[in-house]
């Protein structure tokens, strides 16, 4: 028998219904709500350029309008409700998560201890002890105050100098965690002094994190191939993401689809019963035009964004500015199911300054959909802390 085919349109409002962007979305953006809306999507992507708005209070803002971003602060650095560490990238994610990244801990601990001395200036692994020492006798302490005479680097963001790295590497293998930030500055403290202790002292078998990490993907992505199940959280390796998948097939706790791509083609998936039940029930999309951060979890693979909507969103910042397309720090703009454009905009002398938006092909920008966009740019002026909106004379490029 052939597999069920999901017609593209069903896909994309099945893949935003479970990122939380095919509804209008309600609520406070703050305590139980922020959780659930954290815990909803998995982990939200922690990034430091802050043109308009950091990529975090983004993602967020884009679910929840009211929130801001002492409402993750306080669910990171007061309530204990969430924890930073890495997905595929650094990323604030829920504390019940916690038992199950113990693997990851130890896997990463694996992973640096092989690359990071072809990588890193050394020395860091002789400071290991005195951090951890200096840490647990004086209490938390950012990079820079736990070597402030050590001589920094000059090669850019990953030139760390051997303290930061030795920070990073005890962060990244879970005997410290991240207390609280300064600003964006992290400041480490002592696993034990920041994880409450019902997660930090529960344990799982490898198999079965692996099982979690690969159920939880798919219940948040809908349907995926094995590989980007197993890029989700980056837990399981991609081996054991198709083996978990070969022996959930044959237990019949996922099936196999094949998913209609916006240009036509079928992709093999995963999914679950339960979940292909669920399309009759979803909402026809909101109509609201939607800010997205580039690091939204919805476009975090880039791939799998430009097969499932036909858009194709690159991050300029490192091209050289007369060989950029579009801009430095370019916003994707949702509307619908439909991703219908890119937005040059950030917070300059106290304005929210838009130099352009691109649509994409075939979308006409009409008066209804202009004033949606500035509707849109309206909303997100408290979180930029922005007083209003300046135009470029050739901002709309059709």
């Amino acid at each position: 028998m052939s597999p069920p085919l999901l017609m593209n349109t069903d896909a994309r409002r099945l893949f935003l219904d479970r990122h939380l962007l095919l509804r209008q979305g309600s609520g406070p953006g703050t305590g139980a709500d922020l959780g659930d809306v954290l815990g909803g999507l998995g982990f939200v992507q922690v990034d430091s350029v802050n043109t308009l708005a950091r990529a975090h209070d983004l993602i967020l803002w884009s679910r929840r309008t009211r929130y801001r971003p002492r409402a993750l602060d306080h669910l990171v650095s007061r309530r204990r409700a969430a924890f930073e560490h890495w997905t595929h990238d650094a990323a604030v994610l829920p504390m019940q998560f916690y038992p199950m990244w113990q693997l990851k801990f130890a896997r990463d601990e694996a992973r640096i201890r092989q690359r990071w001395p072809a990588c890193r200036r050394p020395g860091w692994e002789g400071e290991i002890r005195a951090i951890l020492q200096r840490i647990a006798d004086h209490g938390p302490a950012s990079a820079a105050e736990v070597a402030p005479d050590e001589p920094r680097g000059g090669g850019g963001w990953w030139d760390w100098h051997p303290s930061k790295t030795a920070l990073e590497y005890l962060w990244r293998s879970g005997r410290l965690a991240i207390s609280h930030r300064v600003g964006f500055r992290k400041v480490y403290d002592l696993a034990e002094r920041v994880i409450p202790a019902p997660y930090r002292d529960a344990s799982m078998a490898a198999p079965d994190v692996v099982d979690w990490a690969m159920s939880a993907a798919l219940d948040r992505l809908g349907f995926a191939t094995s590989g980007e199940l197993a890029a989700f959280f980056d837990i399981a390796t991609r081996d054991e993401a198709r083996r978990w998948c070969a022996e959930a097939l044959a237990a019949r706790r996922i099936i196999a689809v094949e998913v209609e791509m916006a240009d036509g083609s079928r992709r093999p998936c995963v999914s679950t019963p339960q979940i292909l039940n669920g399309l009759a029930a979803l909402p026809a999309p909101s109509q609201r035009v939607r800010l997205l951060s580039p690091f939204d979890p919805a476009l975090r693979d880039r791939a799998r964004a430009e097969r499932l909507f036909g858009f194709h969103y690159r991050i300029e910042i490192f091209v050289p500015e007369p060989q950029r397309r579009f801009g430095y720090y370019v916003f994707p703009v949702l509307q619908g199911d439909r991703l219908i454009g890119r937005i040059d905009a950030k917070r300059d002398k106290g304005v929210l300054s838009v130099r352009a938006f691109w649509p994409e092909a075939g979308v006409r920008m009409g008066l209804a959909r202009q004033a949606g966009l500035m509707a849109e740019l309206q909303r997100v002026l408290p979180l930029a802390e922005a007083a209003g909106i300046q135009l470029a004379p050739d901002w709309l490029r059709t």
